[in-house]
């Protein structure tokens, strides 16, 4: 388990199914949980989980109670 606890960008990208350029942007643009060593991008796979778990779309129960 130690071993995957730091993934490299290409194993992010195929544990996220996500481009590799897509997740460099987001990385140098501090929009994903990342660590830079040297010129190399490394991520925690729990941060990443808890990232994901923190990107879904919020549901909404307030419909109709604006009073429109």
């Amino acid at each position: 388990m130690a071993q995957d606890k730091w993934l490299t960008i290409d194993e992010l990208a195929e544990y996220l199914k996500m481009g590799r350029t897509k997740l460099y942007r987001m990385a140098q643009e501090c929009e994903i949980p990342a660590s830079k060593i040297g010129n190399q991008w490394r991520f925690d796979r729990e941060e990443i989980d808890e990232w994901m778990k923190g990107q879904r779309p919020t549901t909404s129960n307030n419909s109709g109670e604006d009073g429109t």
